[in-house]
């Protein structure tokens, strides 16, 4: 048997990890999928929680996507499914096309069937999450946090008092807690963003609103229905004249 934990470095996963190492559950991996699309805060959260690991012994793997991330959002050829012909790249990842979460899940899923052993898999959802709950509770899958009563805000406070915090920069250094302007730290151009979270990363991470843009250049489908990263850019831009 295996014990195998999925973590993405955000707070409800971190927060997971923290858990099972402290109150002694049986972990022999650590798998975490990087998609190179990551906030760079994620990858710092990381690489403080590598030694910890390596302490207790328990294995680090990173998975990668098969094609880069940009090449299947733009250059990969695909055909279309209800006429002849192909176009080129999925485009936004996000809403009905999470092309890319798919492939995540895949990769994860293949990993743990190279193991050779049946895997106890350890998913870090919260136990007020509860759409999700219900789509992971199979077997093989365990869900710590749920067992633990413990809720989002919980799983933040817990990671805070621990010293782990998703900390950005803003144009003039100023440091920009993420959780605090974004619901779910997720990568940095998920379609899925809301109105609120989009409008928080061009208000004080430009440095991400301008990647943002560069990718709204190479597709011409929106990222959201209010438009492209353009249009959202010139309605914020109103709103601040108001």
């Amino acid at each position: 048997m295996k014990y195998v934990a999925s973590v993405s470095f955000g707070k409800d996963s971190t927060t997971m990890l923290l858990m099972l190492i402290e109150k002694q559950w049986p972990l022999d991996e650590v798998v975490f999928y990087n998609t190179g699309m990551e906030f760079d805060a994620v990858y710092r959260i990381r690489d403080q929680l590598l030694p910890v690991l390596k302490e207790h012994n328990i294995k680090f793997v990173e998975l990668y996507p098969r094609r880069p991330f940009l090449f299947d959002m733009f250059d990969r050829k695909i055909k279309y499914r209800n006429k002849p012909g192909y176009h080129y790249g999925f485009s936004w990842c996000g809403g009905r096309c999470r092309w890319h979460t798919h492939q995540k899940q895949d990769r994860i899923r293949e990993y743990k069937k190279s193991l050779g052993d049946d895997v106890i898999d350890y998913i870090g959802i919260a136990s007020d999450e509860l759409p999700r709950i219900e789509r992971n509770s199979t077997n093989g899958k365990r869900l710590p946090l749920v067992e633990l009563g413990m809720t989002e805000q919980m799983c933040l406070d817990l990671c805070e008092s621990r010293g782990y915090r998703w900390i950005e920069y803003g144009t003039n250094g100023e440091e920009i807690d993420l959780y605090q302007v974004l619901k779910r730290v997720s990568c940095w151009c998920c379609a899925n963003k809301n109105l609120e979270e989009l409008r928080n990363i061009y208000h004080y991470l430009p440095k991400y609103w301008n990647r943002l843009k560069f990718l709204q250049k190479r597709t011409e489908r929106p990222m959201k229905q209010y438009g492209s990263v353009f249009d959202l850019e010139e309605r914020f831009k109103s709103e601040e004249q108001k």
